[in-house]
């Protein structure tokens, strides 16, 4: 028989309260209806037992209380009764399933960077997006019916500590797989201890072209590193193609600072300027935290350079900008990834516009996902301003094809997963790019060619499509 509707609206049914539920708030159910598992009704049975009967005694009664409010289960006593209304098997199977799902070990990852100093904002940028990945990789069920756990570590971008803080991970914390590493000579150092422990590590924004070379066959059977940025030797050549083939500028000054990366990529350019037949004008080296450029810059001017090319990272990029101002010397200003940097751009002021380098990722929303990407951002940080967009997007990319590798080889041990990226199936949707298949056993680099990078421009503050090509491409049309 239908219960009548009452002036309130309400069916008319008699009502019990049950005890509070486990997250403290009290239950109100149809006297009928005796337990609730997200919209499916549990009804009493016709044929009424006592609970005692039906084994209620304190031990279950304990053991329902310990159900997690997770489980969305209402475990229902009646007091006059004496008992539980629950058909215990019923109760104790939905329970000890809700509590193996919620004591699912989570999946430890590593994430290294330089959280302080000058590099911050490659390692901010880097981990927000590494965050923003592991958020909704957690709420689709995690990996493994397990959710991801970041531990995070500031490198301070110096190569002993970044050795320090990968040994942690590995020996304290368990971590089964590593990201992150911005700095050459701290992933040089650092992912040393992931290969002896054969524990696979996505660098995710480091670009020294020797870092996925370190321990490659045949004196290491197996190579432990995997690189999600576009490597120096891709870069300079960009850098060479722009000032040479583009512009026809051959009378070039190379700028470069004291550390591996910078010393490395002076290498790099060479060669690349080399095979066009072409010599510097100068080489200049500059220290980090250098804040006078005037006696470089001076040697470049006299020795008739056209363009300066730079290898530095951004406080220091932004007083070369600066000296050429003062100088009231304008010759481009051409250079690897990092004149994308923030505090190159916001401390160079107006002196950065025009400074042109290659970019994995520029933020313009130029397909949906990087539209989502970008809207997933300004939702996490609070600031629609990325410091340096492509480090923020491959950390993003390079959790994504980790998750992947872990999903296929069904395991977290650290050869499963090796092996799982170098044969990755699965199609990842990522921001710089869709990978398929992305790395094999003899390559470790997503990235392989020049037709994958853009060139970016500072423009009104910010890095925009130096060419409207590139940001045809990037768009797929």
């Amino acid at each position: 028989m239908k219960a009548k509707a009452r002036a309130d609206g309400s069916s008319g049914m008699k009502r019990t309260a049950t005890k509070a539920s486990p997250d403290g708030s009290s239950a109100f159910l149809p006297r009928r209806v005796i337990g609730d598992i997200g919209s499916f009704p549990y009804r009493r049975s016709r044929f009424r037992r006592p609970a005692r009967e039906m084994g209620g005694g304190p031990a279950l009664r304990v053991f329902a209380n310990s159900c997690p409010a997770a489980c969305r289960v209402n475990c229902v006593f009646d007091d006059n009764h004496g008992g539980l209304r629950v058909p215990r098997l019923i109760l104790a199977l939905l329970c000890l399933l809700a509590l193996s799902v919620q004591a699912a070990p989570p999946l430890r990852i590593g994430v290294s960077g330089p959280f302080t100093g000058g590099s911050s904002p490659m390692g901010i940028s880097m981990r927000e997006g590494i965050r923003i990945a592991a958020a909704e990789i957690n709420a689709g069920g995690g990996v493994l019916g397990r959710p991801i756990e970041l531990v995070e570590r500031d490198d301070e971008a110096r190569n002993e500590r970044g050795a320090q803080v990968v040994q942690e991970l590995i020996e304290k914390e368990h971590v089964v797989a590593g990201l992150g590493i911005v700095n050459t000579g701290v992933a040089l150092a650092s992912q040393r201890a992931y290969q002896h422990a054969r524990i696979p590590v996505i660098t995710s924004v480091a670009t020294g072209s020797v870092i996925t070379k370190q321990f490659v066959p045949p004196q290491y059977p197996d190579n432990f590193v995997f690189r999600i940025s576009a490597n120096d030797t891709l870069q300079a050549a960009m850098i060479v193609m722009e000032a040479i083939d583009r512009r026809g500028l051959k009378r070039v000054s190379i700028f470069h600072d004291a550390t591996n990366y910078g010393q490395l990529g002076r290498e790099d350019l060479e060669r690349a300027l080399a095979a066009r037949g072409v010599h510097p004008v100068t080489v200049e080296r500059f220290q980090i935290r250098e804040s006078d450029m005037t006696t470089q810059l001076r040697r470049a001017r006299e020795a008739g350079a056209e363009a300066i090319l730079t290898y530095g990272i951004g406080p220091e990029l932004a007083q070369i900008a600066n000296g050429m101002a003062r100088m009231n010397w304008r010759v481009p200003l051409i250079g690897s990834w990092t004149l994308a940097m923030s505090n190159f751009i916001d401390n160079a002021g107006p002196n950065a516009e025009g400074a042109r380098m290659p970019q994995t990722f520029i933020a313009e929303p130029t397909t949906p996902g990087r539209r989502a990407f970008l809207d997933a951002w300004k939702k996490s940080s609070g600031s629609a301003r990325i410091p340096v967009p492509p480090a923020a997007a491959q950390g993003y990319d390079s959790l994504l094809l980790l998750a992947a590798a872990i999903r296929q080889a069904g395991s977290t041990e650290g050869d499963r997963i090796r092996e799982a990226l170098e044969e990755l199936r699965e199609k990842v949707e990522g921001v710089i790019m869709t990978y398929h298949q992305p790395f094999s056993k003899d390559n470790h680099e997503t990235i392989t060619s020049v037709h994958d990078i853009f060139m970016g421009e500072v423009r009104d503050g910010k890095v925009v499509f130096a060419y409207d090509e590139d940001r045809r491409r990037a768009s797929g049309k």
